[in-house]
């Protein structure tokens, strides 16, 4: 699998470039490492059960995703934007608000959406992206989350903050089309409404426009898998690569 194919064909003109990938934990796509089930570290701890039992008892691609990831901070105004549109969306949501980001929330927000939404300070993510009942990932589109949803085949709500992040935005939205971008205004705010919209387009009355995205989000899915998988693009990379040292 060539996520960038025409980088990696623009630099296999100087040099002899060999892709692999993707890197997530073998049990998640080729299950060729029996128990390679994580990355072996946690920057927090996850709070595992609550997560997955929550998860549990809901319909299959009814559930909003919701992370920044652990470097990521939205602003007072951004995050009260954000939680009053999970709250008129009226969709289940599994939010991850790290510990320093609570206080951003608004008041008794976390009581009035008990019955819709659960907020943890840190989760499972790749267990959770892998859950049948996660039907949508709204992203700050850090690359290590961006790959996740696309090797297991969660459309995402883009929500870039900085750095890389507006790339693998474009990337997600108008090149391999497994996603939509929530656009910020002039003020670099991403308003309710238009989230609200984004989530309308990809879980609850998805058109034609989501239907493609869910389409391509499983073309992409398979293709993870065949490219590690036995056979593959990137394992015959690496075996070459080995050769080459030996």
């Amino acid at each position: 699998m060539n996520l960038f194919h025409q980088v990696v064909n623009w630099m296999s003109r100087f040099w002899n470039v060999m892709t692999v990938g993707p890197t997530i934990p073998s049990m998640y796509l080729d299950k060729r490492i029996e128990n390679d089930k994580d990355y072996g570290m946690n920057l927090f701890k996850p709070n595992v059960d609550a997560c997955m039992s929550w998860l549990g008892g809901k319909p299959k691609d009814s559930v909003l995703y919701v992370s920044f990831g652990s470097f990521a901070s939205l602003g007072i105004e951004q995050t009260t934007e954000l939680a009053c549109a999970l709250k008129s969306s009226n969709v289940y949501f599994l939010w991850v608000v790290r510990e320093t980001e609570m206080a951003k929330l608004p008041y008794n927000f976390i009581e009035e959406i008990s019955e819709k939404g659960l907020v943890v300070a840190w989760c499972p993510q790749l267990e959770v992206l892998s859950n049948e009942a996660v039907g949508c990932f709204l992203t700050h589109c850090g690359f290590n989350s961006t790959l996740e949803a696309l090797s297991l085949g969660v459309p995402m709500l883009a929500m870039p903050q900085w750095t890389d992040q507006p790339t693998n935005a474009k990337h997600v939205e108008d090149v391999w089309r497994i996603g939509i971008r929530a656009h910020s205004n002039e003020k670099g705010v991403v308003r309710r409404e238009t989230i609200e919209r984004c989530i309308k387009e990809l879980l609850t009355e998805v058109g034609e426009k989501g239907k493609e995205i869910r389409k391509n989000s499983i073309k992409w899915k398979n293709l993870a898998k065949k490219g590690i998988d036995e056979g593959g693009n990137s394992d015959k990379n690496i075996d070459e690569f080995i050769a080459k040292l030996l």
